[in-house]
């Protein structure tokens, strides 16, 4: 095997140096360039779409641009990503096993065992960063969300944003989530706010605008090099937003509700052969109801849910078509490697069995009352919501399979669509290809197009072995034998263990939309099924009882991958390893912050944490001849957070936004003078678990000009979404009533915020023993 150590050495003065120029030979510094014949390479990556959502697939949504890649070479159905959104995305950029590049869970509840710390180790260089050092342009546009959380502040350390992590060019979000009308965006390093002023922004669109930019940019001035672009949108993860006059195309489409849509897709699979003939219809879920036996008065709000879902796969598609209309109109279609991942897991449940109006409120375990829903139905897929479809239609999506996202157990959480072109050198045409694969083969596969070994050594760190196999081999041989012969799977201790075309499965039990529970792992609590899917497609027939000593060769293989692969140990905590003890930070041990003006979009993961406790917080201002308004400090958005500002009558006022359903407002009677100023908040919780209430005081230079009771508070996030704290400013989705950024007109010097409480230790830790449901207060 060819060793390769990356950056290559200097390859030294190549001329000759005389006393005199013109005795000497000069020699110029050579360009670095991959090898020749290395093509342009273009991943792109949906979110959250379930293999039977796309029209390409036999879903009921139209996908024309998945069409043309898969019309012009192959499309699989038997490629599967990780069941979760970070694992899937640190698994496809490194080109190893989620645990073994240290992210077995999302970001923002990594702890600290070494497949689950959320750090991606230097010794699984990214491809990005191995193209980079081999002579390709990269970018990134869209989702990131494997950044560390303590490392998402604007003053870094950015080691592991994708500018420190291979990408040239970087622009998009670091979270899980984005709003598409008001997204917390970074250009580089630096945040903005591209939506202000613009009626008609949606970052989906703005994404593309910026890809096709930088490609244009890259072909001018360095034409000789091939790029590597990784477009990730954030669609069609929630919030689910989209433009009226694209859900107005499936008005009525889904009224029939998701147990005839998932026939409807199932048939439709089976007509187009992307399923083979005679796979079976898998049963829905005892945990999830009939659409017959749903409540009528909330079918239309589900119908509506499931319509903008639709719209917004539409719409995503339908950008990911401008892209390769660009790539065409600038003659470079035919010689780009075009990847197109339908999805970083199955469709998504975790919108509740009736949907969400607040995603905060279903992120933090709180379900929604499906008369408020019914209600705001006119909010859906817009800005004044962050809408997620019922649990049921990602069922139906994930036609034909068991179960969603989450679920690695079953294909409904692992098995995605995939199409690839490469005009110039896949000679197939529109052919279906069902070779097992896997995300972790999409790194081998570029390496071996671009004709790039894989490296022993990057940056002069050794590098772990590739996981993943190259793919190329079935571009061309549609009856190949699948080079990937094993491959595990684990999320939240759903876990499964293919080899060999039998899967030994194991759903540990927790439905994808309950948060706020954890189950034990105790032995006999579990059930192992068994499943020859060169038989059984769908996982359909479980053959545990018929071939016990087969289903007892697979756990033991799944024994061995786990702990080569850093699987150990075992959890199904959600929300309350979402609590700050379970990861490092840069404020850890301190109890009084002074923050100033420009402290804006400083991340709530890496910023100062006032749940669960008590406070004193303090601005200190200046109020100018007439009058000041605006924000002082905010933390949060539209859907859940706080904001301390004074109204357009200078008023202070304090506000607690719970989960944008319940504000609780606190304004003083009179306008704050001219001349310095305290402006004051003091709250004291009720303690003795998450999510209490307490009482709040709002001070004027010590004085108390307004006091109420919070009843109830957020106990986890404010927001998946990016919303940040701002002083001076509220950026993004505003807390408050009042108009967007909403800026203070007056100076502010410094604010104070001084911890008077924190959350107890034991009640912090009670996730480790799953006894933590009465620490919640209940709704």
């Amino acid at each position: 095997m060819t060793s390769l150590k990356l950056p290559e050495g200097d390859p030294g003065f190549g001329g000759a140096i005389e006393p005199l120029a013109t005795d000497s030979t000069p020699s110029k510094p050579e360009i670095r360039r991959p090898p020749a014949g290395a093509p342009n390479v273009v991943v792109v990556m949906l979110d959250d779409v379930g293999f039977g959502a796309p029209g390409t697939f036999g879903g009921p949504v139209p996908t024309p641009a998945l069409d043309r890649v898969a019309a012009q070479g192959v499309r699989y159905n038997q490629f599967h990503t990780t069941a979760m959104c970070s694992p899937t995305r640190a698994a496809l950029l490194t080109g190893r096993n989620h645990h073994s590049a240290h992210m077995g869970c999302i970001a923002e509840i990594a702890y600290g065992y070494p497949g689950y710390d959320g750090v991606i180790p230097r010794s699984t260089a990214t491809v990005a960063e191995v193209l980079r050092l081999s002579g390709y342009s990269t970018a990134m546009f869209g989702k990131a969300h494997f950044t560390p959380t303590w490392e998402m502040s604007p003053s870094g350390p950015f080691d592991h944003w994708p500018t420190g992590l291979g990408f040239d060019r970087f622009y998009g979000f670091l979270g899980a989530e984005a709003s598409q009308y008001e997204p917390a965006l970074y250009d580089q390093t630096t945040p903005v706010e591209p939506y202000v002023g613009v009626e008609d922004y949606h970052l989906t669109e703005d994404l593309v605008d910026q890809a096709v930019a930088w490609v244009r940019q890259q072909r001018v001035g360095t034409p000789d090099l091939p790029f590597f672009l990784y477009f990730s949108p954030g669609a069609t993860h929630a919030p689910h937003h989209v433009w009226p006059e694209w859900i107005e195309k499936f008005r009525g489409r889904f009224d029939e509700g998701w147990d005839r849509l998932r026939e409807e897709i199932h048939a439709r699979q089976l007509e187009l052969g992307v399923i083979p003939p005679g796979t079976r219809l898998t049963p829905r879920p005892d945990q999830l109801p009939a659409w017959n036996d749903y409540d009528d008065r909330y079918k239309p709000v589900a119908a509506r849910l499931m319509e903008v879902y639709a719209a917004y796969l539409a719409h995503t598609d339908a950008q990911v078509g401008r892209l390769i209309d660009a790539f065409q109109d600038l003659d470079i279609w035919e010689d780009t490697l075009f990847v197109y991942v339908t999805g970083d897991n199955g469709a998504s449940a975790e919108g509740t069995l009736h949907g969400v109006w607040s995603a905060p409120s279903f992120q933090n375990g709180f379900p929604e009352d499906p008369e408020w829903l019914l209600e705001h139905m006119g909010d859906f897929g817009s800005a004044r919501c962050e809408n997620h479809f019922n649990a049921a239609w990602a069922w139906a999506l994930d036609s034909p399979f068991q179960w969603t996202k989450q679920v690695a157990s079953h294909f409904g959480g692992t098995r995605n669509g995939l199409a690839v072109s490469w005009p110039s050198r896949i000679a197939a045409r529109g052919e279906l290809r069902s070779q097992f694969h896997h995300i972790i083969d999409i790194v081998p596969t570029i390496y071996e197009a671009a004709g790039i070994p894989q490296p022993t050594h990057v940056n002069g760190i050794e590098q772990k072995p590739i996981d993943g196999v190259p793919m190329s081999y079935s571009f061309d041989e549609a009856d190949a034998p699948s080079t990937r012969v094993t491959q595990y799977f684990e999320i939240l201790g759903n876990r499964a263990l293919y080899h060999d075309g039998w899967i030994a499965s194991c759903f540990h039990g927790r439905v994808p939309w309950m948060r706020s529970e954890a189950l034990p792992f105790a032995a006999g609590d579990e059930k192992w099924e068994l499943y020859r899917i060169t038989d059984d497609f769908s996982q359909a027939v479980d053959l545990a009882a018929d071939h016990p000593d087969k289903l007892a060769e697979l756990q033991k293989l799944f024994d061995i991958e786990a702990r080569k692969h850093d699987v150990y140990p075992l959890s199904d905590a959600t929300t309350m390893r979402a609590l700050p003890h379970n990861r490092p930070s840069h404020l850890e041990g301190l109890r009084t912050f002074t923050l100033y003006p420009e402290n804006v979009r400083m991340s709530e993961f890496a910023s100062v944490n006032l749940k669960n406790v008590s406070f004193d917080l303090t601005a200190h201002v200046v109020v100018p001849d007439g009058g000041a308004r605006g924000v002082v400090i905010c933390q949060g958005g539209a859907m859940a957070g706080w904001s301390l500002y004074l109204d357009v009558d200078g008023r202070p006022t304090y506000l607690y936004n719970y989960f944008g359903r319940e504000r609780t407002v606190l304004t003083g009677p009179d306008a704050v003078p001219a001349g310095p100023a305290l402006i004051g908040v003091v709250f004291d919780y009720d303690g003795n678990g998450l999510g209490k209430g307490g009482d709040a005081r709002l001070t004027v230079n010590g004085a108390t000009v307004a006091e109420g009771r919070i009843e109830r508070t957020v106990p986890f996030v404010f927001s998946m979404s990016g919303e940040t704290l701002d002083v001076g400013v509220d950026t993004a989705s505003p807390v408050g009533p009042y108009e967007p950024r909403f800026a203070f007109t007056g100076t502010i010097d410094r604010v104070v915020v001084d911890l008077r409480s924190q959350l107890p230790s034991d009640a912090a830790r009670d996730f480790e023993d799953g006894q933590f449901r009465g620490a919640i207060t209940q709704h």
